[in-house]
């Protein structure tokens, strides 16, 4: 009795040790871990990566790597997230934006794209470093998506832009316009009046060039870096949604990383979070003044609120996705 209680302690002993090695392993070890991004390097959303790679290269030592892959190399945002909510994924890190994420069932995200949510940049970012908005992040795995939120950026107000010389509301009925299959951008081209064709985000500029359609939408950074100025020459400054980004990191290599492992992906991130709002703010002039010198014709709009009556029916049924955290979220503009 006496020996066989010995050898289950003796078990149990070795179990513990073995169970503490597995934990406290990987902290000794080099992990790398791929990143993947749709928009070339020079985007404030690929400029943004680079920060998190470099930073989270340096505070790990060189001990954590982020194998970096930009525009697209890796595939599309679909192709991506199929491979990321399965096991054994060749791609852990990837930054989406909210619009995408409520593509995937993310229903609290999604009240971060409702059209003309932010007054200003301000606005979000007062929001993203709130409680709420931190919490926000863990709605990817309360959902059972698999992933797992690690930081929020923006990538500026999304415009629309187009072959055809655009200098107000009224020159978008029957416009031929991409449009995303979310009801957030397929309610703002119906009430804009416009005609949505689904188009790949790889075949967007080849679309323009054909005249398949007539017009997309994206922050000026993206216009500008993926050059479909050279194809739709006219932008209207309309600021429809603000680029809200989240970048996100499977729960299998979340959880394979030691917690001083994963403390310095959070700090890395929120680095990366503060650089992307200084880069946002300077961002924004530079790319205009380039915008000018390429020819692209560029109009300001004066006066919203047509835009808003155009897109109200798509904003009441958005806010009323979650009306508390909205009404949360509108609470922060207060201030500007």
């Amino acid at each position: 009795m006496k020996r066989s209680f010995l050898l289950t302690v003796i078990c149990f002993f070795l179990l513990t040790l073995s169970s503490c090695a597995k934990k406290a392993g990987p902290a000794n070890e080099e992990v790398t871990l791929v990143m993947a991004e749709v928009n070339p390097e020079g985007t404030i959303a690929g400029q943004m990566d680079q920060v998190f790679k470099e930073k989270v290269e340096e505070l790990s030592g060189g001990k954590i790597k982020i194998d970096l892959h930009c525009s697209g190399i890796l595939g599309d945002v679909d192709s991506v997230m199929a491979l990321m909510m399965k096991p054994n994924s060749t791609i852990q890190i990837h930054r989406m934006s909210a619009v995408n994420m409520a593509m995937y069932g993310c229903k609290k995200t999604s009240l971060l794209s409702v059209p003309f949510t932010f007054s200003s940049k301000e606005h979000f970012w007062r929001f993203a470093n709130s409680a709420e908005g931190q919490e926000l992040l863990n709605e990817p795995s309360e959902i059972g998506l698999g992933v797992k939120g690690l930081f929020f950026g923006e990538e500026g107000f999304r415009h629309f832009f187009s072959t055809k010389k655009l200098q107000g509301i009224e020159d978008f009925k029957s416009l031929k316009i991409r449009g995303t299959n979310d009801e957030t951008m397929q309610g703002i081209l119906k009430g804009l009046q416009a005609d949505s064709i689904p188009v790949n985000y790889a075949d967007l500029y080849s679309a323009l060039q054909t005249g398949l359609i007539d017009a997309a939408e994206q922050p000026i950074a993206n216009y500008l870096a993926n050059h479909f100025y050279e194809v739709a020459p006219h932008m209207i400054f309309d600021g429809h949604t603000l680029g809200v980004m989240e970048t996100i990191i499977t729960e299998e290599a979340w959880n394979s990383l030691s917690e001083e492992q994963q403390a310095i992906l959070l700090e890395a991130g929120k680095y990366a979070s503060e650089s992307c709002k200084k880069i946002s703010e300077t961002e924004e002039d530079k790319v205009k003044a380039q915008l000018i010198e390429k020819g692209a014709s560029l109009t300001e709009v004066k006066n919203r609120a047509p835009w808003q009556e155009a897109c109200s029916d798509v904003i009441k049924k958005g806010s009323l996705t979650d009306s508390v955290l909205y009404e949360q979220i509108m609470s922060y503009a207060d201030q500007d």
